[in-house]
C-alpha cells in the first residue's frame, strides 16, 4: 500500500489531522485561518483573552450608518475586521465550546469554501451551474439513499429526471421543515375537479372544497420552534401546531398522540402532518419513529421527521438503529452544518416518493422553464450557493466509515461525561443522553438528600434556588471565556414535571477530550463557590 492510500484510509489519527491545518500562509489571512482552524488558539486565542469586550461595547464598533464615501486598503480593512470582529468572535470551534450544535471544521474545508465563494455558481438554475446542479443532484441521491436504503437502480432512474426531485438543499433545518409541510399541503389540498389547488386558490377556498374544519401539526412538545414559524407562513397558523406531552425519556407519548389525532378527526380537523424527532434539540433523545409512521399511516397523513441534528447518526453502522423507522417517514430533514462538519447554511430535506414535490413545482418565461433540470423548480429559496459542494467534498474526504468513527466517539463521549457527573456527588445528570447531548446541573449532595425526602412546596423552594444558582455559574463560566455549556429549562417527571434551568452540553466536536470535560465539571464546582446569595441559602435552607 502507498503512503498516500495510507494516508486516506479512515482512522482516529487520521480524523484527527484533518481537523487541523497543516501549515499557515505567511500573510494576514492566513494567519487568521489558520488560527481558526486551531481552534482560535496561539496568537488569535491570546488576541481574544485579552481583548474580551462586553457585547454593549463591542456594538460601538459597529454604530454608523453611514456608507463610506472613501476606499480602503485590502490590508487595511483586514486589520480593522481583525480587531473589531475576528476577535470578539465566539469560539465555535473551541474544545472546551461544548454548549452549542457548532463544532470545528476540517481543515479542508477553508480552500475548497474559497472555491466555491470564487466560481459563484447560482444553483437556482442550470445556466449558472452547469456542474454544480447535477453535482448538488448526485448528493441528494447519496443523502435520500442514507435515508431510505433504495436500490442503486432507483436512483439511477430518479436522480437526474428533470421533473422529479429527490429533495432540496436549503440554509437550514427551518427551510427544510417548511419545504417538507409545504409539499405535505399542497399535495394535500391539491387540485380538484373545478378545484385548482391550495397553490393557486389559497388555503380558505382549500378548507371549504375539502370540507376541513382546519389542518393541525402534530410534534413532541420537543419540537423545534421552526415548526410554529413554518406553520404561520403556511397560512395554517402557529395554534394550529399541536404538542404532545413526552414520556420520562423526552419522547412522544403515542398514545397521546392518537387519541389527539382521533379528537381532531371527530372535530373534523385535518392532521397535515405528525412530526417526529429525531435527535431533540434540548435532549439528544428521538422520538419512536416506527410507532408514529403506523400512527400516520392509520390516519393518512403526512409523516415528518425531523432529523436536523440526529440524521447524521444514520451514517453509522452502530448508532442507526437509533433511527429505526425514519425509512417509513414521507421526508425527513438533515443538517449538514451539525455532525456532517460543513459550515452553515447547508441544510436539506429529502422526499420518499420523486414525484412528491411536483406538488411545488413553479416555472418563469426567463428562467426555471417546464422540462429543465432546473433545480430552484421545486425549491423555496432561488438564489443559492453551491453548498453541496462542501457536502460532496466531505461525503469523499472523511468517508461514510470516517463519519462513523466521528459519531460513535461523540455519542460515547456523553456518555463518558454522563459517568463523570454521576461520579461527582455535588452534579446531578438530569438527562441521560441517548446521542451526544445530556443535560445535567450543580447540586450540592446535602441539597440533593433534602430534594429526594422533601414535600412538593420545599421541592418547589428548593429548586427555584437551584434554578437560580444555574443561571449564575452559566453566566460566570461564559464571562471567564475558558469553556462554555449552554443552559435550558426542561420538565423532569421526578420533580412533578416542573421545569427546571439545567446545563446543556453538545459533545460533537471531535477534539474535546475526556480532560477537558473533567476540567469543565471542576471549573463549574469552583464558581458555584463564588456564589455569595444562592449557594448559601440552598445549604442553610437544606440543613
Amino acid at each position: 500500500m502507498t503512503t498516500e492510500k495510507r494516508a486516506a484510509t479512515a482512522t482516529p489519527e487520521a480524523l484527527h489531522r484533518i481537523f487541523t491545518i497543516p501549515e499557515a500562509p505567511d500573510s494576514t489571512l492566513g494567519r487568521i485561518e489558520k488560527e481558526i482552524s486551531e481552534n482560535l488558539a496561539g496568537f488569535l486565542g491570546n488576541h481574544i483573552a485579552a481583548t474580551e469586550r462586553a457585547l454593549t461595547d463591542i456594538e460601538k464598533d459597529f454604530a454608523s450608518s453611514a456608507i463610506p464615501e472613501q476606499p480602503s486598503f485590502v490590508s487595511d480593512h483586514t486589520h480593522h475586521l481583525l480587531d473589531k470582529l475576528v476577535s470578539q468572535s465566539v469560539h465555535t470551534s473551541s474544545p472546551s465550546f461544548i454548549g452549542h450544535m457548532t463544532s470545528a471544521l476540517p481543515y479542508f474545508i477553508l480552500p475548497l469554501s474559497k472555491l466555491m465563494v470564487g466560481l459563484n455558481q447560482n444553483l437556482v438554475k442550470i445556466e449558472t451551474s452547469k456542474a454544480f446542479t447535477p453535482l448538488e443532484r448526485q448528493v441528494l441521491g447519496m443523502m435520500h439513499r442514507l435515508v431510505y436504503q433504495d436500490s442503486e437502480s432507483f436512483y439511477q432512474s430518479w436522480m437526474h429526471s428533470a421533473n422529479h426531485s429527490l429533495g432540496a438543499f436549503c440554509s437550514g433545518g427551518t427551510i427544510a421543515n417548511l419545504t417538507a409541510l409545504w409539499v405535505a399541503r399542497n399535495n394535500l389540498l391539491k387540485a380538484d375537479g373545478n378545484f385548482k389547488g391550495v397553490a393557486r386558490e389559497g388555503l380558505f377556498k382549500a378548507l371549504m372544497h375539502y370540507g376541513y374544519q382546519g389542518l393541525a401539526i402534530l410534534v413532541s412538545e420537543r419540537g423545534h420552534y421552526s415548526l410554529k414559524k413554518s406553520a404561520d407562513v403556511l397560512g395554517i397558523g402557529q395554534d394550529s401546531v399541536i404538542a404532545i406531552p413526552t414520556d420520562e425519556n423526552n419522547k412522544i407519548d403515542c398514545q397521546l398522540l392518537k387519541e389527539k389525532c382521533q379528537a381532531l378527526a371527530n372535530k373534523n380537523i385535518k392532521v397535515l402532518s405528525i412530526i417526529g424527532v429525531a435527535g431533540t434539540t434540548e435532549t439528544g433523545n428521538v422520538d419512536p419513529l416506527n410507532d408514529m409512521a403506523d400512527i400516520a399511516q392509520e390516519f393518512q397523513c403526512h409523516f415528518h421527521v425531523d432529523a436536523a441534528w440526529g440524521g447524521a447518526t444514520l451514517l453509522s453502522n452502530k448508532y442507526r438503529s437509533l433511527m429505526h423507522g425514519i425509512e417509513r417517514a414521507d421526508s425527513v430533514t438533515i443538517d449538514a452544518h451539525k455532525q456532517m462538519y460543513v459550515p452553515m447554511g447547508a441544510g436539506l430535506v429529502v422526499f420518499k416518493n420523486p414525484a412528491s414535490v411536483a406538488a411545488i413545482e413553479h416555472h418563469a418565461e426567463y428562467i426555471l422553464r417546464k422540462g429543465s433540470k432546473d433545480l430552484g423548480s421545486h425549491t423555496l429559496e432561488g438564489s443559492r450557493s453551491g453548498m453541496a459542494m462542501l457536502v460532496y467534498a466531505s461525503l469523499h474526504i472523511i468517508s461514510r466509515p470516517g463519519y462513523e468513527m466521528l459519531i460513535n466517539h461523540s455519542i460515547e463521549k456523553a456518555h463518558h461525561f454522563a459517568d463523570l457527573i454521576d461520579a461527582r456527588a455535588d452534579f446531578e445528570l438530569v438527562t441521560r443522553p441517548e446521542l451526544c447531548l445530556l443535560t445535567y446541573r450543580y447540586v450540592p449532595a446535602q441539597v440533593q438528600d433534602a430534594l429526594n425526602t422533601a414535600d412538593e412546596n420545599s421541592q418547589e423552594d428548593i429548586n427555584a434556588l437551584l434554578d437560580q444558582l444555574t443561571k449564575f455559574i452559566q453566566k460566570r463560566q461564559r464571562e471567564n471565556g475558558i469553556s462554555f455549556v449552554s443552559r435550558t429549562r426542561i420538565e423532569v417527571a421526578k420533580y412533578n414535571g416542573r421545569k427546571v434551568l439545567v446545563f446543556r452540553v453538545v459533545l460533537a466536536n471531535p477534539l474535546t477530550s475526556k480532560a477537558i470535560l473533567a476540567d469543565i465539571l471542576t471549573e463549574q464546582l469552583a464558581l458555584a463557590q463564588e456564589s455569595k446569595t444562592f449557594l448559601p441559602q440552598l445549604l442553610e435552607m437544606t440543613q
